[in-house]
């Protein structure tokens, strides 16, 4: 009986290009390392991720800048017309109320461009406005920018001096809250952030006033009910007046304010406790601390630095009326002043301020968060 022919293996391949064998079959680089093209694995994947990323962060960038241009020129405009509704004859309060005849009235409204038709008014105050020309305030005669000027530098003395205390109060007990959360602390932490979150800030404020300046509670005149300094004090003594003054309206904003830095931190830092990397960290034998504030902290992070910026932004146009309860001399008590005229150009440049503050803000914080994860760039 014959035996059936064995069919004979099939002949092996020659060697074929680099990279052909079993690293993979193919052109080069098409083995483990990847399949297809060379470079298109692990390392190739990276070096097209990064080409990707330095050109997308430029177009985020510009289509940042634009978007903030557009906004800054909407309330250009919604400044104008807005405050155009606000009842209230400016020319009557420019003659303090006295009988005046029709032709003095005339001139005061041609020295200051109100007899002009509202389209006319319009235009001439968006050309000025693109040059840096806010226009002359009615009440002080005196140009716009000039006063914005005056008065910063106080709304800045109160603004940040609160927004470094209220943020790192607010990150500091929100990252305790969080690491031993559902603990007595964490409750009453978040439980008294919401409380003062929810208060307004005129309200505290005089409340504030009350139990502490005015002599209703335990500790009667401990602080001054309002303005900036007592006057006559030089050097040194000046400072601690200052200082003395700014404590009641600083502690309002701080109250108000840092509850919801403590929230978010807390919040972002729970979803951080569950990750890998911080089993891994306490595997490798790390103490508790330090994979809190080395690792689970600078993560957890990235939420609240967005929001610091644009705390710091609503901060300064929020503190109108914290500076009229205090009577603080900052842009917030001008407004108040110019708004119950009306002056109409200086609040119009007043808005323009506090809506460009919170625009700017939230510009940087768009900016800044791609730089910070690179998730968002891409």
């Amino acid at each position: 009986m014959t035996a059936e022919a064995t069919p004979a293996p099939a002949a092996q391949p020659a060697a074929g290009p680099a990279g052909s064998g079993p690293a993979g079959s193919g052109p080069a680089g098409s083995g483990p390392a990847g399949s297809g093209p060379a470079g298109s694995g692990p390392a190739g994947a990276g070096a097209a991720a990064r080409a990707r990323g330095a050109t997308a962060y430029p177009r985020y960038v510009a289509g940042k800048l634009a978007g903030a241009a557009v906004s800054l020129l909407a309330v250009l405009v919604t400044s104008f017309f807005l405050f155009r509704l606000i009842p209230g004859d400016p020319v009557k309060f420019m003659t303090g109320g006295r009988p005046v005849s029709a032709e003095q009235i005339a001139v005061y409204r041609r020295e200051f461009g109100l007899d002009l038709p509202l389209w006319q008014q319009f235009t001439h105050y968006c050309g000025k406005a693109l040059t840096g020309d806010l226009g002359t305030s009615y009440q002080f005669r005196a140009p716009v920018v000039d006063k914005i000027t005056e008065a910063l530098p106080n709304t800045l003395l109160l603004t940040g001096t609160a927004f470094v205390l209220y943020t790192a109060l607010g990150v500091l007990l929100g990252t305790r809250s969080a690491w031993r959360h559902g603990g007595p602390g964490d409750r009453l932490n978040t439980g008294l952030a919401l409380t003062l979150y929810s208060i307004p800030s005129f309200w505290l404020g005089l409340l504030l006033i009350i139990v502490l300046s005015v002599g209703v509670g335990p500790v009667p005149g401990l602080f001054p009910t309002g303005g900036m300094e007592s006057g006559g004090e030089e050097g040194f003594a000046y400072v601690v007046d200052v200082a003395h003054h700014l404590v009641l309206p600083v502690v309002t904003l701080v109250a108000v304010e840092y509850g919801q830095t403590l929230l978010v931190t807390r919040s972002a830092l729970l979803d951080e406790m569950g990750s890998d990397y911080l089993t891994t960290a306490r595997a490798k034998g790390l103490r508790d601390d330090l994979v809190r504030r080395r690792h689970a902290v600078p993560n957890a992070l990235l939420p609240t630095v967005t929001l610091i910026f644009v705390n710091l932004g609503r901060t300064v146009a929020g503190v109108i009326l914290v500076e009229t309860v205090f009577s603080w001399p900052g842009l917030g008590g001008l407004f108040y002043q110019a708004l119950s005229v009306p002056d109409l150009p200086l609040v119009q440049g007043l808005f323009f301020v506090f809506a460009a503050a919170v625009i700017v803000m939230n510009t940087l914080a768009d900016l800044l968060y791609p730089l910070l994860d690179p998730r968002v760039g891409r």
